[in-house]
């Protein structure tokens, strides 16, 4: 079945092919099909009327094979677009699985194996054979089993519905604005070319995007717009993640291993001891354990440091130190009750035990650099 674009062409050129040419510089046309262009151009009428004959100039037919010419790209350009989608959709793919399949070198069920697609990863397919499909998935090229894949219409569905439209941003920092106009507040920018969630394309020039959680709108002209899903990963790929991720917990274990090393016990007696119990429950009474031990730490860090008091009352009764203290606040919780787990994180950070290494200050987090510890920063 001839598309569209096959007949128009067919259309074009036995119009064009049936320009006779004359003895006086002239020409005669006769051509027996449905004019596409407009008959009131002259000329080109003649040239596509379906019954007469006319003498037309050399001017004129070259008007007319340059409409013919533009008509032509056009029609390819709308046959590209329409193979482009349809191979686009025949060639999606989408993993039929619940967590992992494993792509091989080879259409054999003892290949080598050389990565895998995860549950929603998807890709295309390069060539199909007795039961196995080739398929790219980013960098990942090779054989799986049919069976455990989708194709056609149920692996478009999966991809609509895991997928993600995405709006990257052409410019190094973009605005975007809380309403779809230049004149709006600008919520925050998009910078280094980043890239957002698209809600919806306006279609008036505006794009609805999630910023940060909030509604933003960026101008269509200054971004590209990207449908994506997951993508697999190759065996190296794998291995580097890995090695990766064996790098980062071994210098995290090196971190807490510094900020953990016992500073050494202090002799302290039991007022002592509650008086610091009571300040870690003011201070940090609703936070983790971690937290509680990090106050009470604080406190004995600046008692060892020779730059403060050298008295846990001295420290924590410090003009300016700690607001719970100067406002009586610590003297009631001492006078009525200290929670267990407050009384155990002060133990500890007599005993030398800390979670925030040899740090002095903290206060609620956000408002300095430090280790961030519940709602705490210290450092």
């Amino acid at each position: 079945m001839k598309t569209a674009g096959t007949m128009m062409r067919s259309i074009i050129a036995f119009a064009l092919a049936m320009v006779l040419f004359g003895t006086s510089g002239s020409i005669k046309v006769q051509a027996r099909t449905t004019s596409i262009l407009n008959s009131n151009d002259v000329g080109i009428g003649n040239i596509l009327n379906p019954t007469d004959v006319a003498e037309i100039s050399d001017e004129e037919v070259a008007k007319a094979a340059d409409v013919a010419s533009e008509i032509n790209n056009q029609v390819d350009v709308a046959d590209d677009e329409d193979e482009s989608e349809d191979e686009d959709n025949s060639s999606l793919v989408m993993a039929n699985v619940s967590q992992v399949m494993n792509i091989r070198i080879a259409p054999e069920e003892d290949a080598e194996k050389v990565g895998v697609l995860y549950k929603d990863c998807g890709g295309k397919i390069l060539e199909q054979e007795d039961g196995w499909t080739k398929i790219q998935s980013g960098e990942v090229v090779g054989w799986a089993k049919d069976e455990y894949l989708y194709f056609g219409e149920e692996a478009e569905e999966i991809a609509q519905e895991v997928g993600v439209q995405l709006v990257t941003s052409k410019e190094d920092a973009l605005r975007v604005r809380a309403e779809a106009s230049e004149d709006a507040d600008v919520l925050g920018v998009i910078t280094g070319y980043g890239f957002v969630d698209m809600i919806e394309d306006l279609g008036n020039g505006w794009i609805e995007v999630d910023y940060n959680d909030e509604t933003g709108y960026v101008q269509a002209e200054y971004v590209d717009k990207d449908f994506r899903i997951d993508e697999g990963e190759t065996m190296a790929q794998i291995q580097a993640r890995e090695e990766e991720e064996a790098k980062r917990k071994a210098e995290e274990a090196t971190k807490k291993a510094k900020l953990t090393k016992n500073t050494g016990a202090v002799a302290a007696g039991a007022d002592e001891t509650r008086l610091l119990a009571a300040l870690i429950q003011c201070e940090a009474g609703n936070q983790p354990y971690e937290g509680k031990v990090a106050v009470g730490a604080v406190v004995m860090n600046r008692v060892k440091s020779g730059a403060y008091a050298n008295t846990i009352s001295g420290v924590i009764y410090a003009s300016g130190q700690f607001t719970p203290a100067l406002n009586g606040t610590v003297d009631r919780v001492y006078n009525s009750s200290v929670s267990d787990s407050c009384m155990q994180a002060a133990q500890a950070a007599l005993a030398g035990e800390t979670t925030c290494g040899t740090a002095t200050h903290f206060r609620r987090a956000g408002g300095h650099d430090g280790l961030v510890i519940g709602a705490h920063v210290f450092w």
